[in-house]
């Protein structure tokens, strides 16, 4: 790979995309297919973190809006971002890529207590760091889990995958004159409502002025944004 734009990267991936058509559980092509993307940009000398959301195992605003108590749902949340970075754990070991979960909430040995330094270490030795069970408190998202982890893992940026290729003015599904920005301020983020990230973790960003890089997650993206850094949209300062 010719010199790349960043060096530390933290990949959000959403629960959801794990799912695949069934809208449910972990489709193990899907898996496989991510896993082969994240182990080619370690591969090259890219070191990743990553936090994977739990919306295709549990979501905890969708149970606490069933009657359960929402710090209850959002533990249930919390358990199912675990599962998931077990399940890339297995998947990036098959890719011939060491990696390690780290938990925000203790739970060995099934998995790593999130340690900062220990997180820093493994990166600089080539290791994904899988940071799993948010931030370990009801009530923030796998966003604010992102945003916080990116900062204190020093990452040069947050990686967002998403469904389509960057930020629109509109949902560009739904409203086709919707039109795509290339770069965009996290003021403007705010103040447009844009649902790129929840407020808490674009604010949290803003403060501590990491860009986030939303793009498509379709085969051979990744490599692109981490080398060019120009796919898809930025949010910065």
């Amino acid at each position: 790979m010719a010199e790349k734009r960043f060096n530390r990267v933290l990949l959000k991936l959403s629960g959801e995309a794990l799912a695949g058509a069934a809208g449910h559980g972990i489709d193990s092509t899907i898996l496989t297919a991510m896993a082969r993307e994240i182990a080619e940009i370690v591969k090259s000398g890219t070191q990743v973190a990553l936090v994977i959301g739990g919306g295709n195992l549990v979501r905890g605003i969708s149970a606490s809006a069933g009657g359960m108590n929402r710090a209850a749902g959002d533990a249930m949340g919390m358990l199912g971002t675990v599962m998931n970075g077990i399940a890339m754990q297995d998947a990036l070991d098959k890719q011939g890529v060491d990696s390690v979960v780290m938990s925000a909430i203790r739970m060995e040995p099934v998995c790593e207590f999130f340690d900062r330094r220990k997180a820093l270490k493994l990166l600089k030795s080539g290791s994904v760091v899988i940071f799993s069970a948010g931030t370990g408190n009801p009530y923030f998202t796998t966003d604010s889990c992102a945003a916080l982890r990116a900062i204190e893992a020093e990452c040069d940026v947050i990686m967002k995958a998403t469904k389509v290729d960057g930020i629109y003015t509109a949902d560009p599904v739904k409203d086709p004159t919707a039109t795509k920005f290339d770069d965009i301020s996290y003021k403007e983020v705010i103040s447009r409502g844009l649902k790129v990230m929840d407020t808490a973790a674009i604010a949290l960003c803003m403060e501590n002025n990491m860009p986030i890089l939303v793009f498509q997650m379709i085969e051979g993206n990744l490599k692109k944004a981490v080398a060019e850094g120009t796919l898809g949209t930025l949010v910065h300062n």
